[in-house]
C-alpha cells in the first residue's frame, strides 16, 4: 500500500490501468522526424517510473526555465487548443498530456509551424504527471473533448472521476481554473456532478464558447453530425 501524505501526494502511486489507443495510422515521414527531433527537447524529466523512480515531485520551474503560471491540458488531441493558448499567452506555461502518439506528433508539427517555445509535452497518462507535481502548482487546466466512453460499464474511464479529480485538485492553485468542453450530453452531467465534490465550484455552464476558445477538429466533427457543443467552468476551492 502506498504512502499517501496529508496534502495527497502520492510518492509510489498504485499501477494503474490504461485506457485508450497509444497507435492509430501510420505516421508520415514528417510526423516521424518531428517525434525524433523535437520531442526530447520538449518532454519534462522526472515525469516516468524509469526516470524517477522514487516519484520526487518536479517543479515547474525546473521544466521551464522560469517561474511564470503553469497551465495544464489532459489529452490535447491533434494539439489546436493547446498551441492556440500558447500563441495567445506567451507569458504562461503550458504542459499538454497525451498517450495517442499521432496527437503528439501532430501537435509537435503545430509547434513548430506557430513558432511558440512556451510549451512542454507529456506523451502519456496526464494521471502520471499529476503523480509527480507539487501541490497547488497549476493555475489553469483544460479538458477538451475527452474520450467520452458511451457504455455505461466504461464510465469509470472518463477523467471526470474522483481517480482523476481528486489529484487534479491537488495540483491546482486555490481560485484555479478548470475548463471543461464536450458534445456528450452525458459527459456533461457526470461533469456537473463529479467535480464539484473533488473541490471546485462551478463559474459557468453554457453552451457559449469562451471568448479565447478555438474550434478544435474534434469540434467540427461533432458540429457536423448535429452534436452541440457544450463548456462548464469550475474554479478551484
Amino acid at each position: 500500500m502506498s504512502d499517501t501524505s496529508e496534502s495527497g501526494f502520492d510518492p509510489n502511486p498504485p499501477r494503474r490501468n490504461f485506457y485508450g489507443r497509444r497507435h492509430g495510422k501510420t505516421l508520415r515521414q514528417s510526423q516521424k522526424g518531428y517525434l525524433s527531433e523535437d520531442l526530447g527537447e520538449l518532454r519534462p524529466c522526472g515525469i516516468t517510473l524509469q526516470d524517477n523512480p522514487e516519484r520526487t515531485p518536479v517543479d515547474p520551474a525546473a521544466i521551464f526555465g522560469n517561474d511564470r503560471p503553469v497551465w495544464l491540458e489532459v489529452g490535447f488531441g491533434g494539439g489546436e487548443h493547446m498551441v492556440h493558448m500558447a500563441a495567445t499567452y506567451p507569458d504562461i506555461n503550458i504542459i499538454g498530456c497525451e498517450p495517442f502518439i499521432n496527437g503528439v506528433a501532430m501537435l509537435l508539427g503545430k509547434i513548430r509551424a506557430a513558432g511558440v517555445t512556451n510549451v512542454s509535452v507529456h506523451p502519456g497518462d496526464a494521471r502520471d504527471l499529476m503523480d509527480v507535481l507539487p501541490d497547488a502548482s497549476v493555475e489553469r487546466a483544460f479538458l477538451m473533448y475527452p474520450d467520452p466512453w458511451p457504455k455505461a460499464r466504461h464510465h469509470r474511464r472518463r477523467f471526470v472521476t474522483p481517480e482523476h479529480l481528486r489529484p487534479l485538485a491537488r495540483v491546482m492553485r486555490p481560485g484555479g481554473i478548470f475548463r471543461v468542453a464536450s458534445d456528450i450530453p452525458d459527459y456533461i452531467r457526470q461533469t456537473r456532478e463529479e467535480v464539484p465534490p473533488a473541490g471546485f465550484e462551478t463559474l459557468d455552464d453554457t453552451a457559449v464558447a469562451w471568448d479565447d476558445w478555438i474550434s478544435t477538429r474534434y469540434e467540427q466533427k461533432a458540429l457536423r453530425e448535429g452534436r452541440p457543443p457544450h463548456y462548464v467552468t469550475f474554479r478551484r476551492l
